[in-house]
């Protein structure tokens, strides 16, 4: 049973590793944001392990469920990418300016390395280590920006496509 399990996590790894290359290779100039996204995920899966054990709730269907959800924020990242480049490239074909969606991608990444940042400090904070407040503080402000300059796109386009 073990070594099936074992294949099947060779399978995903391999998978998962194929499509960071990939999405490494397309966006070769911001390869460290990718690459810095997943050292972060290593990172809060660690602290998350540390957690459970200092306060004795670990628990291999909770771990899994945090591998499960890793995984899904990579194929998360892997469509807005997509969809954005999809669709801006389908708005070129049919004369239509929606290159604004490019930035989908870029948003749903910055904001999965927030979340990531203040997991590993919320996991840091449960098990005893003194967080200086500004990382906190400044945290929330930059998701508050991201999410701020996402919605003026938004309302941007909106406003242009009721004029046209």
């Amino acid at each position: 049973m073990s070594d099936n399990i074992l294949k099947f996590f060779n399978i995903v790894n391999s998978i998962f590793s194929a499509i960071i290359i990939g999405i490494s290779e397309l966006f070769s100039g911001q390869r460290v944001l990718f690459l810095g996204y997943l050292v972060l995920n290593v990172v809060d899966f660690i602290t998350g392990i540390i957690k459970a054990r200092i306060t004795k709730t670990e628990s291999s269907s909770k771990g899994l469920t945090g591998i499960v959800k890793k995984v899904g924020y990579w194929i998360l990242i892997l469509i807005t990418f997509l969809a954005s480049y999809m669709l801006s490239n389908l708005g070129y074909l049919i004369n239509i300016d929606i290159d604004f969606v490019v930035l989908f991608g870029w948003f749903t990444l910055g904001c999965l390395i927030i979340n990531e940042f203040r997991s590993i400090l919320e996991n840091l904070s449960e098990v005893g280590v003194n967080l200086p407040n500004f990382l906190i503080k400044g945290l929330e402000v930059i998701q508050n920006i991201i999410e701020k300059n996402a919605e003026e796109v938004e309302v941007k386009k909106d406003e242009q496509n009721k004029k046209e």
